[in-house]
């Protein structure tokens, strides 16, 4: 019999993590709901009889969110124009591209006509199919509005991808300037610099401090490129391992809320994911609980995945999630009014609506000032070190000059 892993909570509040037997995750989740345990999470152990499914080029190159999106609109609008699940999955199958997704629609098919529940069957993807969109699979099948919930994801999921992307553009242009102003001062100062050197040792030219800050630090970069790679590596190895704790992650991600216009930028992206997220889930059908809790799952900063679960817990004991909300410096008092509005006349989940589109906008003109902000400063930047180079070389050629013309 098949091995489930299970985190649930019990009445007094306490994470409760195990394994049972049973034949479907459904199953499972009567069991546990019988005992009066609010469940978190269902999955197949990693190892065992019911290990996750292993298709090693998907494993490798899982498909990105674009082509879930495209499959969870064109899945909506096959059901919604009636043709039977099975079908809409066979038919989908044929048009996808990507060879390993196409495998796993292939097998979801196999699964849905064998009479698994849709959402038991994607629960066996996570790289593919979060625990955001299995929850909403489940609720669209519990209320018989399963087009209606894949047009929802679909949507939240184009949303995603158009943040993704304009914050990704906005990247661009910096990240490609800064890389060119490092190879070309790298060159410079290994190449060209050491050959002016050696012509103004040979004239016994006046060195300025310029210059001869310039040739130290020229010898340093030839005789020492390789110590500067390890401590590089070295860097990036510690941030990693340090970002794997949770402390570390903790400070980590403080300090990013702090840095200027890039803190101002992840702060509305986590309140814009915040918002819709929350209100797709709770315009679903799932509870505000574990709404909440899988929410805190998409934050991905640890200060706002705190201040969700301080929520949860407040919520848990009857209070009114705005007011946990109101405590912390994530959420600013415009969010915290609009949510306490919509808990007092029960439309929390289109006032959280509101709210994503709203900030959906701050994210725009954030990235935009972000913009506008790096492009100016990347040209001083190249201006300093270009203007640095030639002044540290030319001078002592004109003090040269000025000499012989005595």
């Amino acid at each position: 019999m098949p091995v489930f892993e299970y985190r649930a909570r019990d009445r007094s509040g306490t994470v409760l993590k195990s394994q049972m037997e049973a034949e479907t995750a459904a199953q499972v989740r009567d069991i546990l709901r019988s005992k009066s345990l609010m469940i978190l999470e269902i999955k197949p152990p990693k190892s065992g009889l019911n290990a996750d499914i292993n298709i090693p080029f998907l494993n490798n190159r899982p498909p990105g969110l674009k082509p879930v999106a495209i499959f969870s609109k064109q899945l909506a609008t096959l059901i919604n124009a009636g043709v039977p699940l099975v079908q809409s999955l066979a038919i989908l199958q044929k048009q996808i591209e990507h060879k390993g997704f196409q495998k796993v629609v292939k097998d979801l098919r196999g699964d849905v006509e064998s009479g698994i529940p849709l959402s038991e069957a994607i629960a066996k993807y996570p790289k593919i199919f979060d625990r955001l969109y299995v929850n909403l699979i489940r609720a669209g099948e519990t209320s018989g509005t399963l087009d209606a919930i894949l047009e929802r994801i679909a949507s939240f999921q184009e949303k995603d991808l158009a943040l993704r992307g304009k914050i990704k553009s906005a990247m661009t242009y910096p990240v490609i300037v800064l890389i060119f102003a490092l190879g070309i001062t790298y060159f410079l100062l290994t190449t060209i610099v050491p050959q002016f050197g050696m012509i103004l040792v040979q004239l016994n030219a006046p060195l300025p401090f310029i210059t001869k800050m310039l040739m130290a630090v020229s010898d340093f970069l030839k005789s020492s490129t390789w110590v500067i790679a390890l401590v590089v590596t070295a860097l990036v190895y510690a941030y990693r391992a340090i970002y794997k704790t949770p402390k570390g992650r903790m400070q980590i991600d403080k300090i990013k809320l702090r840095i200027p216009v890039f803190g101002n930028l992840i702060q509305k992206s986590a309140i814009s994911s915040f918002a819709r997220t929350l209100g797709l889930l709770l315009s679903s059908g799932v509870n505000i609980i574990e709404s909440l809790e899988i929410t805190k799952g998409t934050a991905n900063n640890a200060v706002v995945e705190e201040t969700l679960d301080n929520a949860k817990n407040v919520v848990m004991v009857g209070e009114q999630m705005s007011s946990s909300l109101g405590a912390s410096k994530v959420f600013p008092p415009m969010v915290v009014s609009m949510i306490s509005i919509g808990e007092e006349t029960g439309s929390l989940d289109s006032m959280l609506d509101k709210v994503g589109d709203f900030y959906d906008r701050e994210v725009d003109e954030a990235v935009d000032a972000m913009t506008a902000a790096i492009e100016p400063l990347m040209i001083v930047f190249l201006g300093v070190i270009i203007g640095t180079i030639v002044a540290g070389m030319f001078l002592p050629m004109f003090s040269i000059i000025g000499a012989l013309s005595q």
